[in-house]
């Protein structure tokens, strides 16, 4: 079978770029599948994407030019239709037969057995089944590449359509942007494919400005990459350019001592801006670096799409470095132009910051009063209120009235710089702008961070407040969101959550376990509920704590601990928090023991037979009723371990606690190998019920040892 590698190229006008990189990898990776599942390449074969801003472009290895002929089975009917009583083909056998195009095989059952298409019976798991076994053609690369390129358009995630017209001035086609050239190479010659009104051929477009050739006509499927570098002045592939950019912006930046920012949001975007990367440095005036550096860095990044140099300490210099899509011999003016571009950039950041601090912090908080947060859930300055009302609770809670007043002071200021001009222009700096307003105030440090931090952690891996007032803040804020969408039944389903509840609740629970904070979850979602006026919410304190222990759970399951272990200590519902991992650790501690089996199993045979009992649970042992001495054992063995676990537990030795279970085991198996618990007398029955609700409720504090039995 003759193998190539095969080239497919669109070239189109200027993809988007925050699109361009999932465009790339799509584009190549169902040209890919849509080749191997028609049989045209192996599954150990390979494939290479290409993706610049004017192209989308894949290279596979060893396509075959037909597919193999493939081995097909269709089922035609059972054999009691299909056979009569002499074991002959029925007429409903054979209109099928000429339905498919072989009658002539009715005619030479059951003699026809050899060849490439045969009748027989087999079992289709209910009962025999008559099989038409034939060979089916293998598809030619024609064909097969055809059917690929259509089902890759259906497929792509383009996030915004595009209807154009074709050259003709009457057809329309769909696609992410206007479609000007197919490149179809199968080694040297070109396959005859057509998509998006397009004829595939072997020419392509160079940079619009730099290219030697600005067309490009390509040899053969393997020159692709070197012949659009050489020729055409182009990097094609998105992972070489993007390292390209890295390794200049480095470099540039190592001349002054100096650091790029790392962003590689913002590295992809500029990869799917250039097809030439060159790395310019510019500067502007250090009168601009008296503005807070978050300002100046987001302004040139979202809006310039510069990289800011830092210095050692990672302040911000006024040095920037520009990734260029030319190379001219004298960049002075490409330098000059951006650096001219830039200035009244940070002139209006200078201008906003400047106006920002003429008025104090705290006197914008009655303008919140005007800001609708929820249609039913008020306005923002109502939902600073109840903030502040939680977060005063939280810190009598952790402190004192000192840390309790700050709380409450800085959950009155934490959304006023919503109102400043620079939040306004550039929302995510929320809360970092209150922070530099409020120290501008002299409102000091703890109300300060505590402003800038209430928004933490803002995603998987983001730092926790850095002060208790902050961390008071912070929850109350997380916790009135969660509050108050479960009182009005926006809860999140499915993969929707447009009020990230998920990352609230997942930020308080870091918060808990990572500052080891004393607090009860089921408390602070009291004190959250509590907050909302009689009749604003539904109290759904229940909803809120389930969605909180499920967060728990995925939180724990990604840090390597096991469902079992995870539902072991969950069940429980623990009161604090802050010591699951430590639950976790002893229970995983447990179950290397080597009575661990037993006792699991053991502990899970005695819910059981807990759960049967009828009118309540006997509580109340009486040593005068035992007539096993498997009885008295067990007692004995549970008022020596007992006080040993218990003590463990209190201070906070949980392995020591679970691990001191371990002398039970014997005790425990000649209970259940020598006791009928279930005993015809009444108060004997009673007496070994309220013998084993003693030793589950020994077992089961640190976590219900039930869940690790197999």
């Amino acid at each position: 079978m003759t193998t190539k590698n095969l080239l497919v190229e669109l070239f189109v006008e200027e993809l988007p770029p925050k699109a361009l990189k999932k465009l790339g990898e799509s584009f190549a990776e169902l040209i890919f599948d849509g080749l191997k599942s028609r049989s045209l390449v192996s599954g150990d074969d390979k494939f290479v994407a290409y993706a610049s801003p004017r192209r989308l472009a894949v290279h596979v290895s060893n396509v075959m030019t037909t597919a193999p002929d493939q081995e097909v089975k269709e089922k035609l009917m059972p054999v009691s239709v299909a056979l009569n009583a002499d074991g002959k083909p029925t007429d409903a056998l054979r209109k099928r037969l000429a339905k498919v195009g072989r009658a002539d095989l009715a005619d030479l059952w059951p003699n026809a057995v050899d060849g490439p298409d045969k009748l027989y019976v087999a079992s289709d798991g209910k009962a025999e089944a008559i099989f038409l076994r034939s060979m089916a053609k293998g598809s030619s690369l024609q064909v097969g590449l055809q059917s690929a390129l259509e089902d890759m358009l259906d497929k792509l995630p383009i996030p915004k359509v595009m209807t154009y017209q074709l050259a003709d001035g009457w057809s329309d086609v769909n696609f992410v942007r206007p479609a000007h050239g197919l490149v179809a190479l199968h080694g040297s010659e070109m396959v005859p494919v057509s998509v998006l009104g397009l004829d595939a051929g072997r020419e392509t477009g160079g940079h619009r400005f730099e290219a030697k050739n600005p067309v490009v006509s390509i040899t053969d499927a393997d020159s692709y990459a070197a012949q659009l570098r050489d020729e055409g002045a182009v990097i094609a592939s998105f992972a070489e350019r993007r390292a390209e950019i890295e390794r200049q912006l480095a470099a540039a930046a190592a001349k002054d001592g100096l650091k790029p920012i790392e962003d590689e949001a913002l590295l992809d975007e500029v990869t799917a801006l250039v097809e030439r990367p060159n790395v310019l440095a510019g500067q502007f005036e250090e009168a601009f670096l008296e503005v807070p550096q978050e300002c100046l860095i987001l302004t040139m990044k979202a809006n310039q799409k510069y990289f800011p140099l830092l210095d050692a300490n990672r302040k911000l210099t006024n040095r920037f470095l520009i990734v260029s899509n030319i190379s001219p011999a004298d960049a002075s003016a490409v330098i000059g132009g951006n650096e001219r571009v830039v200035r009244p950039r940070l002139a209006d950041a200078k201008f906003f910051f400047d106006q920002d601090r003429k008025k104090p912090l705290e006197s914008r908080v009655p303008g919140l009063a005007k800001v609708v947060y929820h249609s039913k859930l008020g306005t923002q300055g109502e939902r600073v209120e109840r903030v502040m009302a939680i977060a005063r609770a939280i810190g009598e809670k952790l402190g004192s009235e000192e840390l309790a007043l700050q709380a409450d002071r800085a959950a009155l200021l934490a959304k006023a710089d919503l109102l400043t001009d620079m939040v306004g222009e550039f929302p995510e700096l929320q809360g970092i702008m209150g922070r530099y307003y409020a120290l501008h105030d002299g409102l000091g440090d703890a109300i300060a961070f505590a402003i800038e931090d209430h928004y933490k952690p803002r995603f998987a891996g983001d730092e926790l407040p850095r002060n208790d007032v902050g961390v008071c803040v912070a929850l109350a804020d997380k916790l009135e969101t969660l509050a108050g969408l479960f009182g009005i039944g926006q809860v999140p389903t499915g993969d929707k959550d447009p009020f990230a509840l998920r990352r609230h609740a997942l930020g308080v629970l870091r918060i808990l376990v990572e500052k080891s904070l004393p607090l009860s979850l089921a408390e602070l979602v009291n004190i959250a509920f509590a907050a909302f006026p009689k009749g604003l919410v539904a109290d759904a304190h229940t909803d809120v704590e389930t969605f909180m222990f499920e967060r728990l759970g995925g939180m724990m399951r990604e840090q390597g601990y096991t469902a079992n272990e995870v539902e072991a200590v969950l069940s429980l519902r623990p009161v604090r928090i802050d010591k699951v991992p430590l639950q976790l650790l002893a229970v995983r501690a447990f179950s290397k023991l080597p009575e661990a089996e037993s006792l699991a199993a053991a502990n899970k045979r005695v819910g059981n037979i807990l759960k049967k009992v009828e009118g309540g649970v006997p509580t109340a042992i009486d040593a005068a009723l035992f007539k096993e001495t498997a009885e008295t054992a067990l007692s004995r063995a549970l008022d020596k371990i007992r006080p040993v676990a218990d003590a463990a537990l209190e201070s906070g030795d949980y392995t020591g606690s679970l691990t001191a279970l371990a002398a039970l085991k014997t005790p425990v198996d000649s209970f259940f190998d020598g006791v009928m618990v279930n005993a015809e007398d009444p108060a004997l029955k009673a007496n070994r019920l309220a013998l084993l609700n003693q030793l589950h409720q020994t077992m089961n504090r640190v976590a219900d040892l039930a869940k690790l039995a197999a």
